[in-house]
């Protein structure tokens, strides 16, 4: 099985090449569009691969991996949204998914509804860096440094900023806090 890596470069003169990028990370840029402007992702993510196929031979691996550049080109595309139109409310963009499981998952939609309002806010008052990094490492399972490639800042430099805002969120939310956001750095 090719790497992403080998798959880029090889598009280059084989177009075919390209489409098992497309089928490896398509859901989980899906997944990144779809929580941060949910009626626009799917889009989002046409343009996204039009754009990342566009701009294939731009793809520098001493940067990182391919996935973080897919990631980097999805935040493009969604700034370019966002700034094509009104920029949605803090709340619509972090606005979480339902649980298929109505019984196991009831306490826990209930508590996260509690603590909702107050997360909002708080990722709200973060600086936009860091709420990047840490939703990029939270909700889209990227490693810390493939989201410092993300948003374009050494990776000793996405760690720090991590930390301070995870220790915010920690202040704010009390033991109510996900661990999915509040965890250490692994």
């Amino acid at each position: 099985m090719a790497t992403d890596e080998e798959l880029l470069a090889r598009s280059g003169t084989d177009a075919s090449a390209f489409e098992p990028l497309v089928e490896r990370h398509s859901r989980a840029l899906h997944g990144y569009f779809a929580r941060r402007a949910p009626g626009a992702a799917d889009d989002l993510l046409a343009e996204a691969w039009l754009r990342a196929y566009a701009g294939r031979g731009t793809y520098d691996a001493a940067r990182g991996p391919v996935r973080a550049w897919l990631f980097g080109v999805a935040r493009n595309v969604l700034a370019a949204h966002w700034r094509g139109q009104e920029r949605p409310a803090a709340a619509a963009a972090l606005a979480g998914e339902a649980s298929s499981d109505p019984w196991n998952a009831v306490d826990r939609r209930l508590d996260a509804a509690a603590v909702a309002p107050l997360m909002r806010r708080t990722l709200a008052e973060l600086p936009a860096v860091e709420r990047e990094l840490l939703l990029l490492i939270a909700w889209e399972q990227l490693s810390p440094t493939e989201a410092a490639a993300v948003v374009g800042v050494p990776a000793g430099t996405a760690r720090s900023r991590l930390h301070r805002a995870r220790t915010r969120l920690r202040a704010a939310l009390g033991p109510s806090a996900p661990l999915s956001l509040t965890g250490d750095l692994a």
